[in-house]
């Protein structure tokens, strides 16, 4: 069998910007513009220091005119950089959203059109966090910290420019005494950090999942008073995630090193600029400019150090989203792609022929099962519990590819129907039916023709289930938090009238009356005994009186068919 493709718990960080390219394409224009207007706020900042540095020298020459022009257009450029400032804010705010919900939009249908095989080989909690709290993550940093990434390093080239053109000796004593140190601080925290954040990402996410299993299993853990071993589990995953925490929090505070390398390469520009000034090298204005400018030197570094964490944090994210995106490409594309077919029929028979399937290899779950169910069938599947019933019902809907063999409807492989007309076709009703909050009729919408109260009505008349409608207050009754207030057997009555909504040409049926009450069961078996007659039923049960209504049974062991005969 095919191993199904994984996430990475920690994925490639390198060139996470260059895989994240396809995505920017589409917003390109906008971020150029944004980026525009933002270097354009950095080099008005930067002039200011050659302002002061102008009026300065004209102040201590005693040039009223010249230091009037300075203080003019020091009151202009105050204006323009206000309004660049905020205008740049706004621009880049809305390009950087717009890429995040494109990302967030392609996150949401790749999970939605992955393959039921992908999808269960992962915690829901890790899907949940890579499509909420890195995109959450990744929202934040845009709205709050990119437009500071880009001013700062704007302002920092444009600093180094004007450092140089007026001396480029004093700049460089500058450069030697802070950069250097600078760096190794920042490489230092370079080293660490892809591991400390990717590690606390992953412990996090794990948290996350058993948080997510603690919900879907907490009326087992409240019956067989199980909770205290579970919150062992928890704790001890909660205990990683803190000392990943921790970590991260120790490699962060690396940054704050600066601010001492920011005191020493100060000390060094006033000895030096003040002997240079001394030696008549360079005026006053000039030694003014380098303490303005580096000032803005000194402040982008320090703002540089405080966002490194902000974006390692962003960076880990988008490289976790961007590995999702990819594995779930990847799923689908192991998927044989649909070619599409023109004119199939509204009904038509389902086969499948020597299929072969495992979850693992070495371990088949299916073996060479032959069937064939032809137009308006009724065909009940038995087997004991691990037969490979369930594996079957949904290799015979697609949900899951065979390994080896076909599966056919109208003479057409499966994989060769696109997957809008193989819904239309072929429809599965589980035996755990999911609900939504809302009314019943809002759980019927759930259907890909969207159909109309007259459609609804029309559907339970088909079943005859109206009694059961008008007992349960009518299509506008009130199902609860999730289908809280209907019962087992009742959700298996709303999925059933979803299934015959979509008007399948094959309807299969997962252990739909188990563990339901023996009214219900016997109002669902009358339903399906109500089912236009050229629709295929294919009904997987245990209950005796559901089988006992079909004409035909299939026996499964071992996953192999061992019987396949009219029912006595």
């Amino acid at each position: 069998m095919a191993e199904p493709v994984l996430l990475n718990d920690q994925p490639d960080e390198r060139r996470v910007l260059r895989r994240a390219a396809p995505h920017l394409r589409p917003h390109r224009r906008s971020l150029v513009i944004a980026l525009t207007v933002g270097l354009a706020d950095a080099a008005a900042l930067v002039a200011v220091a050659p302002l002061v540095g102008r009026a300065t020298d004209a102040l201590n020459g005693g040039d009223r005119t010249g230091l009037m022009w300075a203080v003019g257009v020091l009151l202009a450029l105050a204006v323009v950089q206000l309004g660049l400032a905020r205008t740049g804010e706004l621009l880049l705010a809305k390009a950087g959203e717009n890429v995040v919900r494109s990302l967030r939009e392609r996150c949401v249908e790749n999970l939605a059109s992955a393959p039921l095989r992908f999808l269960e080989s992962h915690h829901t909690g890790e899907l949940l966090r890579r499509t909420t709290s890195e995109v959450a993550a990744l929202a934040a940093f845009v709205r709050m910290h990119l437009r500071n990434i880009i001013s700062t390093a704007a302002t920092l080239v444009f600093t180094l420019v004007v450092l140089f053109g007026y001396s480029w000796q004093l700049a460089l004593v500058q450069l030697v005494v802070f950069v250097p140190p600078t760096m190794l601080v920042m490489r230092w925290f370079q080293r660490s950090a892809p591991g400390a954040y990717g590690g606390k990402a992953a412990a996090e996410a794990t948290v996350a999942a058993t948080f997510t299993e603690t919900l879907t299993v907490r009326e087992a853990l409240q019956t067989a008073r199980g909770l205290p071993g579970w919150m062992r589990r928890f704790g001890r995953e909660n205990a990683v995630a803190v000392r990943a925490a921790r970590r991260a929090i120790r490699v962060e505070n690396r940054i704050d090193l600066v601010s001492l390398v920011e005191g020493m390469a100060m000390v060094a520009l006033l000895l030096v600029g003040g002997w240079s000034v001394a030696r008549g090298a360079i005026s006053i204005g000039t030694v003014v400019v380098f303490v303005l400018a580096s000032r803005n030197l000194f402040d982008s570094f320090s703002e540089i150090s405080q966002l490194v964490g902000h974006v390692q944090k962003a960076r880990t994210g988008l490289a976790r989203l961007l590995d999702l995106l990819s594995a779930t490409d990847r799923a689908k594309d192991g998927e044989p792609e649909p070619k599409g077919r023109d004119g199939l029929p509204r009904r038509g028979e389902l086969s499948c022929e020597a299929v072969g399937y495992a979850y693992r290899d070495g371990t088949e779950v299916l073996g060479g099962v032959s069937l064939v169910f032809s137009p308006g069938d009724r065909t009940g599947v038995v087997g004991e519990t691990g037969s490979g019933k369930t594996t079957l019902s949904k290799v015979l809907c697609g949900l899951y590819r065979p390994d080896r063999g076909a599966v056919r409807f109208a003479g057409v492989d499966l994989t060769e129907i696109p997957e809008s007309e193989l819904r239309r076709r072929v429809v599965l009703v589980p035996q755990e039916v999911r609900m939504v909050t809302g009314t019943v009729a809002d759980n019927l919408e759930l259907v890909r023709s969207t159909p109309t109260r007259a459609d609804m009505e029309r559907a339970v008349a088909e079943l005859g289930l109206q009694d059961w409608i008008r007992d349960l207050g009518g299509l506008d009754a009130e199902v609860g938090l999730r289908g809280g207030r209907l019962s087992a057997g009742e959700r298996q009555i709303i999925g059933l009238l979803r299934a015959v909504l979509a008007d399948p040409a094959v309807l299969v049926l997962d252990e739909a009356t188990a563990d339901i009450d023996p009214v219900t069961a016997e109002r669902l078996e009358r339903a399906l005994d109500g089912m236009s007659a050229d629709r295929t039923l294919i009904v997987i049960a245990h209950r005796p009186a559901t089988i006992a209504r079909l004409p035909r049974v299939v026996a499964l062991e071992n996953g192999r068919v061992v019987r396949d005969m009219a029912n006595a």
